[in-house]
């Protein structure tokens, strides 16, 4: 459901403005957002779990089927929605059915970045608008060749985007699971997964599936339908995101 619903904050901008196939966006993030749930998707998932204490399989199996659920049925409506509010909904709504006590420092710090996120989205976007028209102006670049380069700038911003989706959005996939599970390393030669790793990839790969098999429309609606986007304003707008989503989850 997280892939099918967020991956149109990676290239629902390109897509929408015709400048990448839906095909090969959704490989191309698909790829990315693995890497980015293994490689750093540590940071968030400690934030959250200090949200309140899950620490049964049966909690982590009913929080993930409840967001899951929330998600899918915004997805099912083509309306982009935060799985990270819906995780962080139904935690709390665990911890006033358990009688575990929500972490109020916590929640703080997760509702300002949801503040925040769009403020910081915005004044990243300014100074990058302004430089790529300033780019576009002063090197007289003919507008076919501007507009080539413009396609591999928004190839290269969506797989980062993807990968900081997948940095900072694996912990509402697998965040609840951490405590139920203590799995052995796996060793793949080239690298040795830990425990949680090995959750993040299995979480990677199910954001993945979302992607390639039901995230068109969410795209369409991002891309097309909110706002009618040049090929430049949508390689700010996915820049932009994608700085916010790597800052948050570098900083957890």
């Amino acid at each position: 459901s997280l892939g099918a619903n967020d991956a149109s904050n990676a290239f629902g901008s390109a897509v929408g403005s015709k400048m990448i196939s839906f095909r090969k966006a959704a490989i191309i993030a698909s790829v990315a957002v693995i890497l980015g749930a293994v490689m750093q998707g540590a940071g968030t998932s400690q934030t959250l779990g200090k949200l309140g204490s899950v620490n049964a399989i049966g909690g982590s199996f009913t929080l993930a089927l409840a967001s899951g659920v929330t998600v899918y049925l915004m997805t099912k409506l083509a309306i982009p929605v935060s799985t990270t509010q819906a995780i962080v909904g139904a935690i709390i709504g665990w911890n006033l059915f358990t009688g575990n006590k929500t972490d109020a420092a916590t929640l703080s710090t997760i509702v300002a970045g949801w503040v925040s996120g769009p403020v910081l989205g915005a004044l990243f976007s300014i100074p990058l608008f302004i430089l790529i028209i300033t780019i576009k102006k002063r090197s007289e670049i003919h507008l076919i060749r501007f507009e080539s380069y413009i396609k591999t700038a928004l190839i290269i911003v969506g797989a980062f985007a993807a990968y900081s989706l997948g940095a900072n959005n694996i912990a509402n996939v697998m965040g609840v699971f951490l405590p139920a599970f203590n799995l052995q390393e796996l060793n793949l030669g080239i690298i040795t997964l830990t425990s949680s790793q090995q959750l993040f990839l299995l979480g990677g790969l199910a954001i993945a599936a979302g992607i390639i098999t039901y995230s068109k429309r969410v795209m369409q609606t991002i891309g097309a339908n909110i706002v009618q986007l040049s090929p430049e304003a949508a390689m700010v707008v996915v820049l932009a995101h994608s700085l916010v989503l790597f800052l948050f989850s570098s900083s957890s």
